[in-house]
C-alpha cells in the first residue's frame, strides 16, 4: 500500500521514470506559476473546515442516506465505465467511498489517487483501503491550487461536489489538464443551482451554476462530450482533454 504523497515525493509514484517525472513536474510548475500568482480566490475560506476535519463526523455527512451522490454511488460508478488497468484521480475524495469503489473497478493493475486537502481524510481513506485489502490506492494531500498529480499520469479525473470548492478554478483546471493523458476525461458532478428549485443552502453555498461551470472548463482546454440525466439535484458532465487551453 502506498502512503501519503506530497509535492516532495511525487517522483516515487513512477520509480522507473523518476528523472523524467521530476523534469515534467518542474516544467509544469514553471508553466503554472504565473497563473497561480495571478488568479485570486473566488471564494476565500470555503475549505477552512476541512484542514483539521474529523473523519467520522464528516463520514456521517458524506455517507448518509438521502445524499443523492451516495445513494446513487453504484449507478455513478457504472456510468463511468472504468476499465481494468485505468489510472483514476478522485480529487476532493473526502471520506473516500468513491476512491474505494474505483480501486475495485480498475483492479490490481490500475491505480487510484485519493486526493484531498485534508491529511486526516487521506490517512483514513488509506486505512479503509488496507482494511478492504485494496493495494492500488495512493493518497495525495493536495493544495488549494494543485492536486499534485504528475503530468500525464491519469486516464480520468473525477470531481464530485468538489468543483464549487475550488478557490482557484483556473489554476486547478490547468493542473488537471496537465495530469490527464491524451484523450483523458474529466468528470464533474455538482449541485444544480437554479432559482426557485435549489435549496437556500445551495443558492448561498455554491458559487456557479452548470452553465458557468461548463464555460469555465471548456475555456481551460476541455470539450464537453456528454451530459447525463442520471441525477436530479446534481448535474453530471463528462469532458475530454483537448490539445491545450483555448
Amino acid at each position: 500500500m502506498s502512503g501519503v504523497v506530497n509535492r516532495y515525493s511525487l517522483a516515487h509514484l513512477f520509480p522507473a521514470r523518476r528523472h523524467t517525472v521530476g523534469m515534467l513536474v518542474l516544467l509544469a510548475s514553471a508553466i503554472l506559476t504565473p497563473l497561480m500568482a495571478q488568479e485570486q480566490s473566488v471564494n476565500p475560506g470555503i475549505n477552512r473546515y476541512y484542514y483539521d476535519a474529523q473523519f467520522e463526523r464528516w463520514r456521517k455527512v458524506f455517507e448518509r442516506k438521502d445524499r443523492e451522490v451516495y445513494d446513487r454511488r453504484h449507478d455513478i460508478v457504472a456510468a463511468l465505465a472504468l476499465k481494468t488497468g485505468m489510472f483514476v484521480a478522485d480529487v476532493g475524495a473526502g471520506t473516500g467511498f468513491f476512491s474505494l469503489m474505483f480501486a475495485e473497478a480498475v483492479g490490481p493493475t490500475g491505480k487510484v489517487y485519493a486526493v484531498d486537502i485534508s491529511e486526516n481524510f487521506v490517512n483514513n481513506i488509506l486505512r479503509r483501503a488496507r482494511k478492504q485489502g485494496l493495494e492500488n490506492i495512493v493518497g495525495i494531500v493536495s493544495t488549494q491550487k494543485d492536486p499534485l498529480l504528475p503530468p500525464g499520469s491519469v486516464n480520468v479525473v473525477f470531481l464530485c461536489d468538489t468543483y464549487h470548492h475550488f478557490e482557484y478554478p483556473q489554476t486547478m483546471l490547468a493542473s488537471i489538464h496537465e495530469a490527464l493523458r491524451p484523450r483523458g476525461q474529466l468528470i464533474v458532478i455538482d449541485f444544480r443551482k437554479q432559482h426557485g428549485a435549489s435549496s437556500d443552502w445551495v443558492m448561498s453555498h455554491v458559487r456557479a451554476n452548470e452553465t458557468i461551470v461548463q464555460k469555465e472548463i471548456e475555456g481551460s482546454g476541455f470539450t464537453l462530450i456528454s451530459r447525463s440525466d442520471l441525477l436530479r439535484s446534481n448535474y453530471f458532465l463528462r469532458f475530454t482533454k483537448t490539445t491545450g487551453p483555448r
